[in-house]
């Protein structure tokens, strides 16, 4: 069996980013992944500034706590005041210009107004509440290089220098589809034997929360001919397959031959538990080129999970975004985990209030409640027994799955 690392480098050594990009808007670019990467035109912030609400003025003209300063000036944020008068002080408030001149600004709680006048009741440092020009951002820096993933954040650092439409990867076309006579969707009458298919809303939902579009094909018919007629359907103008079930070894699973007959696959078996079964390969289309294809197994946890660690990974590379692997937190296990499995596990816990990890205390791959209950996996090796304080790998879910 290959290792999960062994896959992803099988994966990731296989895909090539798309060459379309899209100028979007910067509004509208959450999630995108950045094609050229954004520098600033300006300086941030453009001209020294105060954090505070206060009084900008000179040191030397406050030697002393108490001295009294005409006020000669109020500036509000967006106003450029004047050059600040010796022997005075300008009302300021947060954001705005500080006027040439001053060399600090004491914050209003530390004055007090006098008529038109104000007493500082402090002695100023120079520079003190003062955000110097450029302190954030240098004019010309790359504030995000290409392959960004744009958070809310990086929106904002975006905006902060003046870009308003963003150059961006398009978004992977993504094809899903489910195998399986037993399957039905929810809302049709439940015959002896069928099964609703949450695969198919787990997967669907997976894709969209990644910023992809997705284009579900449903539930096909177990047979090799439906199953081909699917895979050509499928790889007429999307980038990638995704299909759930019927890729292990059974008389039902046609999704082997099937892509094997549509152009090549690798039936993959990882050392992970769950999700043993992988399948990787390319479908021809009309035109001679090829869509990839990801077979995930059935079981809804191992599909959940495959996912995640798998499938996640390539939609990044296919946009260009470097490939990371998800960040482990070292927690504390508050369990025992005395049947470690020989491969690979992910175990499905959640955070407790004191700081440590609970398991869900069924671990099938088939019971998807173990999902919806946890927030994220403990990333347990091979073979490795776990006790109660011992120190554990977190893969929470928001770093999975976002």
């Amino acid at each position: 069996m290959l290792t999960l690392d062994e896959a992803l480098g099988r994966l990731l050594s296989s895909i090539r980013p798309l060459a379309e990009t899209e100028e979007v808007s910067t509004f509208d670019a959450l999630g995108r992944v950045l094609a050229t990467a954004v520098s600033s035109a300006l300086d941030v912030p453009p001209a020294d500034n105060t954090s505070m609400d206060g009084y900008a003025l000179r040191c030397a003209d406050v030697p002393a706590e108490g001295v009294l300063l005409p006020v000669s000036q109020r500036i509000p944020a967006g106003v450029v005041g004047r050059p600040l008068e010796p022997g005075t002080a300008a009302r300021i408030f947060t954001g705005a210009h500080v006027p040439a001149g001053a060399d600090a600004v004491v914050m209003q709680e530390q004055c007090e107004a006098v008529g038109d006048a104000v007493r500082v009741n402090v002695v100023p440092q120079p520079g003190q509440w003062i955000r110097r020009r450029g302190e954030d951002v240098k004019h010309g820096a790359v504030v995000l290089p290409a392959g960004t993933r744009l958070t809310p954040q990086a929106l904002g650092l975006a905006a902060s220098v003046g870009a308003g439409r963003l150059t961006v990867s398009r978004r992977p076309r993504v094809a899903l589809f489910s195998t399986g006579d037993e399957l039905v969707m929810p809302g049709q009458p439940l015959k002896p034997g069928a099964i609703y298919n949450s695969n198919r809303f787990t997967l669907r939902g997976l894709v969209q929360a990644l910023g992809c579009d997705c284009n579900d094909l449903g539930i096909v018919p177990d047979r090799l001919d439906a199953t081909r007629a699917a895979l050509r359907e499928a790889a007429q103008g999307n980038d990638l397959i995704v299909t759930s079930g019927g890729v292990s070894v059974g008389e039902e699973d046609h999704l082997r031959p099937a892509v094997q007959a549509e152009g090549r696959i690798d039936l993959w078996q990882i050392a992970m538990k769950p999700g043993k079964p992988l399948a990787f390969g390319e479908v021809r289309r009309a035109d001679g080129s090829n869509a990839w294809f990801m077979g995930l197994p059935g079981n809804p946890v191992s599909s959940f999970l495959t996912f995640a660690l798998a499938v996640r990974p390539v939609l990044m590379a296919l946009q260009g975004a470097p490939a990371a692997a998800p960040l482990a937190t070292p927690m504390r296990a508050d369990f025992d985990w005395s049947r470690p499995d020989k491969r690979r596990e992910f175990l499905r816990a959640r955070r407790n209030e004191v700081g440590g990890l609970e398991l869900f205390a069924n671990q099938s791959s088939g019971v998807l409640t173990s999902a919806v209950w946890a927030d994220g996996v403990v990333d347990n090796p091979s073979g490795q027994a776990i006790r109660k304080g011992d120190t554990v790998a977190f893969l929470s879910f928001a770093e999975l799955l976002s």
